[in-house]
């Protein structure tokens, strides 16, 4: 053989493969999934990463001719470090697209990195009414957040008021006085439910006479709860996304003779919350979905097995939900363009996922995943759609106490609140 026929052998040979390379990697999807890996609220980001991947092992990692890359964009609850670790997806990991993500204020963060690097991200779980104001200021630029999984909480926050006002009207409570206090971890999250249910008690003829706030993950909850007694309150409220934190709280609250009826809303967020507890646990107030499903239930069986941990039907069954539900729409964009990357994504979510036209109605929680053009960057929150019932616990089990369409008991009160 010629020099210059090996030469050219030789040459063609690295075209091709250079070739196949190219085709190879314009043929992967990269997906973010964002998520508290580490941090104080690590153990919620455990339930994220085992339920997206069972989402993504469901479809062999494979969208049409695209392989999905599936990486990890660990927010360790922090907003700074967030935004550190997204920028680092895009430049180093080549992320086509981000989806959920826990924290309020690492949604609101993220607002802008995906904005910038025009990734479009689809549902962060971020709740606060801030990422509505963000996204009004420039719809266009922040369009890249492509809609929230958790809705504003005085969506949501109601429920609670509605409940205790149920439980007074028929008699089964007459409390000492009507006087609220409210608390929480000091983040967009925590404030943002705050003010909500604050205002929805005060609108039921309720006095709100404090506001107390801790660090996030701060377990030492004795002078805040000692204060919440001292502000003689029939009834407190609150949320917190920290298990070490919420949980200190509820026991806390037992051991320095707080006299309230209290509204943990996020306690049972994740699994092993009851151990956390234990009986001091007892006639709280949570709101969360059961499992709706005997599908659901075995579907969490099977979480447990696989990961060792309990999964939450608001970390895990969400995530998971949403997981599909970003699957779904990925198959749909790839079926009318066959092809996937970030523009195509951005456009299908502006023009079919906010228009109503693309929904999701296989998920475990809800009945039905919807966004409109009315509610966006919200989902549709209702019967049929998101809801959340209200929960009271026992011996660590959920009894729903709201709707009356749910109703599997009447709200009870405890004998040191009875008058």
């Amino acid at each position: 053989m010629s020099w210059k026929k090996s030469t050219f052998i030789v040459a063609l040979s690295f075209v091709l493969v250079l070739g196949l390379t190219v085709s190879a990697a314009a043929d992967v999807l990269t997906v973010g999934a964002v998520g508290p890996y580490t941090g104080p609220a690590a153990r919620t980001g455990q339930e994220f990463q085992g339920a997206v991947e069972m989402a993504f092992e469901e479809i062999d990692f494979q969208i049409g001719d695209y392989e999905i890359n599936l990486i990890w964009v660990d927010s360790e609850s922090d907003p700074e470090r967030a935004v550190r670790a997204y920028e680092d997806a895009v430049m180093r990991d080549g992320m086509d697209v981000g989806i959920l993500n826990w924290h309020s204020s690492v949604a609101v963060a993220l607002m802008d990195a995906a904005a910038r690097n025009q990734i479009p991200h689809f549902f962060g779980f971020g709740a606060t009414e801030v990422v509505i104001e963000t996204f009004e200021e420039d719809p266009e630029y922040y369009s890249y957040w492509m809609g929230k999984t958790w809705p504003i909480p005085e969506k949501l926050s109601g429920a609670y008021v509605e409940a205790i006002q149920g439980a007074i009207e028929e008699g089964l409570w007459e409390p000492r006085n009507k006087r609220v206090g409210i608390y929480g971890e000091d983040t967009d999250w925590g404030r943002s439910f705050g003010a909500g249910i604050a205002g929805d008690f005060e609108e039921a003829g309720w006095e709100v006479v404090t506001h107390e706030y801790y660090e996030m993950g701060e377990t030492d909850l004795y002078p805040l709860l000692a204060s919440l007694r001292d502000a003689d309150v029939s009834v407190v409220a609150g949320t917190d996304t920290s298990p070490p934190s919420f949980s200190a709280f509820v026991t806390q609250a037992r051991e320095v003779g707080l006299e309230s009826l209290i509204i943990a809303d996020g306690l049972g967020w994740v699994g092993e919350w009851y151990e956390m507890t234990g009986e001091a646990s007892n006639y709280v107030l949570d709101q969360i979905p059961e499992w709706p499903s005997e599908e659901a239930r075995e579907w969490a069986a099977d979480f447990e097995d696989k990961y060792g941990i309990t999964p939450s039907t608001s970390a895990a069954g969400q995530a998971y939900d949403q997981a599909r539900f970003f699957i779904h729409i990925a198959e749909t964009a790839y079926d009318l363009h066959g092809e996937l990357n970030s523009e195509v994504l951005h456009s299908v979510g502006q023009n079919l996922l906010w228009e109503g036209e693309l929904y999701f109605d296989d998920g475990l929680i809800h009945e039905r995943y919807m966004y409109t053009p009315e509610t966006i960057p919200d989902p549709v929150v209702g019967e049929g759609y998101f809801i959340f019932p209200v929960l009271q616990y026992f011996d660590g089990v959920g009894q729903i106490v709201w709707p009356d369409s749910m109703k599997q008991a009447e709200l009870e009160i405890p004998d040191y609140l009875q008058e």
